[in-house]
């Protein structure tokens, strides 16, 4: 029989009902057309591959040929060659799952199969043509979806059965076919979404075994590159005109934070370029819903539509992983994943929320661990000084947002921040060198920010004041953190510290404003002071009510001192002639001159949001 006769099999519309020719004499069929090219007669050949690109919408008879023709070809493998029929490889691996009908989808994953573990040559061919089906066509439908899915995760479980290498080979490839983000449009946003949600199945799959630790790395990759992208500065303007950091009462929460509840928010959200306290109470009065702030954050940007629906899709993996047990195990390479991308970066505001998150889920076994992992980075010297620096301010930030960190834990970590910054001033008898002192300044600044959210419910508690002592002597050395570190925060500090009874210090300390000294400047630590500041993404925040549940709001605490009483710290300090002459940032600044009169109200104001100034300080790369 002849593959002229078999390739023009008049098929019925069942093709059960051939029984005149048996799959032994397709495949038979098949092998010889395949064997006539090395002698010079590709007739057959190239009807062979002309029978494989029908039209996407072919009649039902054209559907069953090319079934069957998949099949032959599937117990054929062993006769292609790679370099004489290379159009019909070419054919094969550039065919599309989502243009076929489920039969022919079967047809055409069962060759792919086959090809893959009959010759190791095209392993790496046949595991890209799987990837590529990741990426559904526009306006698709979810049915279609799910059959395309199913069939391409089922073949790379099998090939990875057979082919215990496969995995080291797939993880390359789907690193290097994530999606792009320099196409912005829904359509776009549709391939991203179903590639990472791909991604996140495969990593709790058995491949996730071997391909796990790169695919939270790509998605962590990526969530960080749509973070900086989201356009979300354009909702939190920083005022050029204040420093590098300009840092305001965003919101006050009246009730709970679901959509459609009337929440307090300052003005500022509205008119961002203008600067408003929390005493300006006819401005604070104005209310609009919380869904109007939501509408701000995403500009109907497309990137942030990305960034939210991500970033939900990844929230959703973490709690699957934590109800399967499996939290634990991935929080390492969680972690690993934030410490390469995200931790050193600035200006993003959503992505390292993963982490905050995370530790949410199981706060005596992650939630510790993050905790201890970022005091280890600050506490290690083998580390930069913008690891370092990043670390703590990461720290300050979690330990004042988790709600479900006890106080207990927290004092613990205070202390052993204190306990650093003490023995740094012990060995250390320079004076007032900001950016000479960064890594001491940025701890001392991490401690204050902490007490800020937790005094209250340290000083309850005698041993876990007791844990404190040496702060004081660490505030009056003559390294004078309270005069470098951010006013707002440190003015904040003394009060409540003052009405706290934490220490008395001894002698008068005051700022003339808001506005960073050229100490503070120099010093440039406030990039990173607040990276958990209120998450604003509406879609992703729905999952267990992530920030009400677990994240602390600034509130204004109430104290008993007077606010007409002076509040005291040490002013002791070298001058600018005492610092690094070759500092020219220190030679551009001229010393402030401090009246030590009594500042006014606004002073004394802690914010909810510190928003970060365009470009991390070239300090920092030291």
């Amino acid at each position: 029989m002849g593959a002229q006769e078999v390739l023009s099999i008049p098929f019925c519309s069942n093709p059960v009902d051939n029984t005149e020719y048996s799959d032994t004499q397709l495949v038979h069929a098949v092998r010889k057309a395949l064997a006539s090219v090395q002698n010079g007669d590709t007739d057959h050949y190239t009807q062979l591959i002309g029978m494989m690109m029908y039209p996407k919408y072919s009649d039902f008879d054209s559907v069953v040929q090319l079934e069957t023709l998949l099949k032959a070809l599937s117990g054929s493998v062993a006769c292609i060659d790679v370099v004489h029929h290379r159009d019909l490889l070419s054919t094969i691996f550039t065919m599309s799952l989502w243009d076929h009908r489920p039969n022919v989808m079967d047809a055409l994953v069962d060759l792919i199969i086959s090809l893959a573990v009959t010759s190791g040559k095209y392993l790496d061919l046949c595991l890209n043509m799987l990837v590529s089906n990741f990426f559904p066509p526009p306006s698709v439908t979810d049915e279609k979806k799910q059959e395309v899915r199913l069939r391409v995760h089922e073949a790379l479980h099998k090939i990875s059965y057979l082919i215990p290498l496969a995995p080291s080979k797939l993880a390359p490839i789907l690193a290097q076919r994530m999606p792009k983000i320099h196409i912005k449009d829904q359509d776009s946003l549709i391939v991203t979404w179903t590639y990472v949600d791909n991604l996140l199945k495969l990593e709790s799959s058995p491949i996730g075994k071997v391909v796990g630790s790169m695919i939270f790395m790509v998605v962590m990759e990526r969530l960080r590159d749509l973070d900086l992208e989201s356009g979300s500065d354009d909702i939190l303007q920083d005022d050029s005109n204040i420093g590098m950091f300009d840092m305001e009462l965003e919101y006050a929460v009246e009730s709970t934070m679901n959509e459609g509840d009337e929440v307090i928010f300052a003005i500022y959200a509205e008119f961002p370029n203008m600067t408003l306290y929390s005493n300006d109470r006819e401005l604070l009065d104005y209310k609009f819903p919380l869904g109007a702030l939501y509408q701000n954050a995403s500009h109907g940007n497309v990137v942030s539509d990305l960034l939210d629906k991500l970033m939900d899709l990844a929230f959703e993996h973490l709690n699957f992983c934590h109800n399967t047990g499996r939290l634990d195990e991935v929080f390492e390479i969680l972690f690993e994943s934030f410490e390469n991308y995200i931790l050193n970066t600035c200006k993003t505001k959503f992505s390292q929320f993963l982490m905050f998150y995370a530790c949410s889920l199981d706060p005596e076994n992650c939630g510790v661990k993050f905790a201890s992992k970022l005091l280890e980075i600050y506490l290690s010297s083998n580390k930069t000084r913008l690891n370092r620096m990043s670390a703590v301010s990461y720290l300050a930030s979690y330990l004042s947002r988790g709600k479900f960190l006890p106080p207990s834990f927290v004092a613990t970590m205070l202390k052993r921040l204190v306990d650093e910054c003490a023995e740094y001033c012990r060995t250390c008898n320079d004076g007032m060198k900001p950016k000479a002192h960064q890594v001491f300044y940025s701890g001392c600044q991490a401690i204050l920010y902490v007490l800020c959210f937790r005094m209250r419910s340290i000083l309850d508690i005698p041993r876990f004041q007791s844990l404190l002592t040496p702060l004081e002597s660490t505030l009056c050395h003559k390294l004078n953190p309270l005069m470098v570190c951010h006013p707002s925060v440190v003015s904040e500090f003394l009060k409540q510290a003052k009405a706290g009874g934490l220490f008395v210090v001894s002698e008068a300390f005051n700022f003339n404003d808001l506005q960073e000294s050229e100490l503070s400047r120099a010093f440039g630590s406030f990039e990173r002071l607040e990276p958990f500041s209120p998450y604003l993404l509406k879609m992703s925040s729905r999952l267990e009510d992530l920030i009400s549940r677990h994240f602390n709001v600034w509130s204004m605490p109430k104290t008993t001192c007077d606010e007409d009483d002076e509040v005291i710290v040490n002013e002791d300090g070298e001058t600018e002639e005492d610092w690094d002459d070759e500092d020219e940032l220190d030679k551009e600044m001229s010393t402030p001159k401090y009246s030590f009169m009594r500042d006014t109200e606004r002073l004394l104001k802690m914010p909810s949001r510190i928003i970060p100034s365009t470009s991390p300080p070239e300090s920092f790369l030291m």
